[in-house]
């Protein structure tokens, strides 16, 4: 590849970026005081209009783990499994729409964890938010190590230069221009993407002759398996397996996630931000069916050209290298932008949220008499910038130790498992269980943060390692309705219904 035209496109996209989101900066210096700029930073004013929203929450989403992980599961021995998570996506995101979006559209914080200190104390909101900022660190690292690995063998440049350039590009514009940049820059990225993935299906399938009878092999293959339907077999990555995962992972994201949570608040009202997030899950289930059958269709152009793909290519460079070698100047250099773009967004979103977190939950909370308009836009920008170079500085740490080729996305998900701590399942007792107090919160938190580790680091004879999060947070509902129903009492009751209404 290498070539000034591939250059010139993914240098004209990264700089027009930033220009584009740092351009906020100056609009909102012509608009009102400091406290209309702390409002614009963590909301954009809440006025975003919903298909910007929904293309926003679409691209936070998918990230440089979705364009690795699918076409490399699809091609190799995982098949279809991956594309198990949009499936239970939609499902996810009808609870979403009838709970979670009208309960944070009445909140008056901008912090997803201040309702768990109003409930349970601020241990909860300590907890969560600790879990969250953990968990929402580590991300960007994965993410911009990813996208090290997709284009190293595109353009030829270091893991570190990717690294260091792509997440000083997103914390500029995301720290300068605030969350509508972030949200309006999502949007261009996203169609960006679309663009790009459809293209890349296109020419797999120019590219593949008798594309007809290869079709029919990879049928008979079983390339198109989802996994076992087995309802016996739970320590294997079997469908209901991914299933229940995927709808506890979704359910967290949109439930006590931060990153999604800000943008119920950000449209404009309770109908446009239902709508945000149902139209994004459907996107999202429609591009990630795209990068798995990219896989598949990898897999049959294989079959169909033996010998064109060097022997010894593992599933995680074969994309790389179609793009690579198979792709014509400026095609690839769209393809690569759009790859570029899918990790830019989701980290743009992680630092604002981020930021935004440490604002509400630990400057105005711990730091009240130093909190004013403008130290807390100072604030955000300065978490933003922190929270940029500790997720680079993690990806640089780790830039050599690179997963098992097939076994990254399940990796992620086993990560964001333990890292969140069964967030999911405090938040639920909080809102549902109305008995419980703290005591009861906490004594079911500690045992669903057994039951976690227990999964994740012992429990692989017994249950799948991907079954940490839905275990832990069985175990944090079920004791926090039976300590709530058995030394609950009606004050607390009174006190809670007045606290959650």
């Amino acid at each position: 590849m290498r070539n000034g035209i591939d250059i010139t496109i993914i240098a004209i996209y990264l700089i027009g970026t930033v220009i584009f989101g740092c351009s906020f900066f100056w609009k909102k210096k012509r608009g009102g005081g400091a406290n209309d700029a702390e409002k614009e930073f963590v909301t954009g004013g809440g006025r975003l209009p919903t298909w910007a929203v929904s293309l926003s929450v679409f691209a936070t989403l998918v990230s440089s783990i979705s364009f690795l992980c699918f076409p490399a599961g699809a091609y190799g021995a995982e098949q279809w499994k991956g594309w198990v998570n949009s499936i239970a996506l939609p499902f996810a995101t009808v609870i979403a729409m009838i709970w979670f979006v009208p309960f944070y559209r009445k909140s008056t914080s901008a912090s997803a964890y201040s309702f768990l200190e109003e409930r349970y104390g601020i241990w909860a909101r300590i907890y969560a938010s600790v879990c969250f900022l953990i968990l929402q660190n580590a991300r960007p690292g994965i993410i911009l190590l990813l996208l090290a690995y997709l284009l190293e063998p595109l353009l030829g440049f270091s893991y570190e230069s990717t690294i260091i350039v792509t997440g000083i590009a997103t914390m500029l514009y995301s720290m300068m221009g605030g969350f509508a940049a972030v949200v309006w820059a999502d949007a261009i990225q996203s169609i960006l993407l679309i663009v790009g993935t459809v293209v890349a299906v296109v020419f797999i399938v120019a590219l593949t002759p008798d594309f007809g009878t290869h079709l029919a092999a990879a049928w008979d293959a079983g390339k198109f398996s989802l996994g076992s339907l087995s309802l016996t077999n739970w320590v294997d990555s079997t469908f209901w397996v991914l299933f229940l995962c995927n709808i506890c992972l979704n359910l967290q994201n949109f439930g006590i996630d931060q990153c999604y949570t800000q943008r119920y608040a950000a449209a404009k009202d309770l109908k446009a931000a239902r709508t945000s997030i149902w139209t994004s899950s459907w996107m999202y289930s429609g591009i990630t069916l795209l990068f798995t059958l990219i896989g598949t269709l990898l897999w049959m152009f294989n079959r169909a050209n033996p010998g064109v793909i060097p022997a010894g290519t593992t599933p995680d460079q074969v994309f790389p290298w179609f793009i690579v070698n198979k792709l014509p100047p400026g095609v690839s250099g769209l393809l690569m932008a759009a790859i570029i773009a899918a990790a830019m967004s989701t980290i743009a979103a992680t630092l604002n949220s981020g930021a935004t977190v440490m604002l509400e939950d630990y400057w105005k909370r711990f730091a009240p008499k130093r909190a004013n308009a403008r130290s807390n836009v100072l604030f955000l920008r300065a978490m933003t910038v922190a929270l940029a170079l500790f997720s680079v500085g993690i990806a640089l740490a780790v830039v050599r130790f690179k997963p098992a080729n097939d076994s990254i996305l399940k990796t992620w998900w086993v990560m964001q498992s333990l890292l969140s701590g069964g967030m999911l399942g405090l938040f639920i007792i909080a809102v549902f269980a109305r008995k419980s107090q703290s005591w009861h919160a906490a004594v079911a938190v500690t045992c669903g943060t057994a039951a976690l580790c227990w999964t994740t680091f012992f429990g692989g004879q017994f249950i799948s390692k991907i079954m940490a999060l839905v275990f832990a947070t069985i175990t944090i509902v079920v004791l926090g309705f039976v300590l709530g129903g058995l030394f609950g009492n009606k004050k607390e009751t009174v006190k809670n219904e007045s606290a959650s209404s």
